[in-house]
């Protein structure tokens, strides 16, 4: 499990409202743009609505120097393991933001065999911002809720592992799952394993 360091750990509260402070408000974000809510994610980037305002620096290089992923559109099951594999090269603390109906749940595509039921089923999520194309004050107001929970934060280690209990989520290359699966029973006069 990953640490942050015992300075941390050990500093005074003053030091922890510092920390969290510059935290808050220098979030550099990875964006994870999959279908049409990338394009609200843009809007919310440009002028009109501006989200550079609230200190999120939009369009970090790569996953190493990001703290905040915003996950925008479906998600497939063939994409599901890139998207773990990146949020795994990211820095603790981190933070992911699922935004649009697509990543909270799947969608209008909830039901395809294809598409993974949510991106929380690949990382723990912070905040969701629904709507199907979700509005870009909507990310802003997600944005606003993540800072607020930055700001209550301890950089504890334990803290850290609180985040990821519960369940057990899977590496990124366990991530992937098979297109069919053999029928699990068996019926009269079927085995299961011939072809129809």
């Amino acid at each position: 499990m990953p640490g942050i360091g015992p300075v941390n750990n050990d500093a005074p509260r003053p030091i922890k409202v510092v920390l969290n402070w510059g935290r808050r408000y220098s979030l550099w974000v990875f964006n994870f743009g999959l279908a049409c809510c990338a394009i609200e994610f843009i809007a919310a980037s440009m002028a009109r609505h501006d989200f550079i305002r609230l200190g999120v620096i939009p369009f970090a290089p790569s996953p190493r120097q990001a703290d905040l992923m915003i996950v925008s559109g479906t998600v497939t099951d063939k994409m599901a393991p890139a998207i773990r594999r990146l949020y795994d090269q990211m820095p603790e603390p981190k933070y992911v933001i699922s935004f649009g109906s697509c990543a909270n749940s799947g969608g209008p595509y909830w039901d395809s065999y294809c598409v993974t039921k949510g991106v929380d089923q690949l990382m723990p999520v912070d905040v969701y911002v629904p709507g199907c194309p979700p509005r870009p004050e909507a990310l802003l107001q997600g944005i606003v809720q993540l800072q607020e929970k930055i700001a209550t934060e301890t950089l504890s280690t334990k803290s850290i592992r609180a985040k990821y209990a519960g369940s057990r989520r899977a590496a990124a290359g366990e991530v992937t799952r098979p297109l069919l699966a053999r029928p699990s029973t068996v019926t009269a006069g079927h085995t299961g394993d011939e072809q129809l």
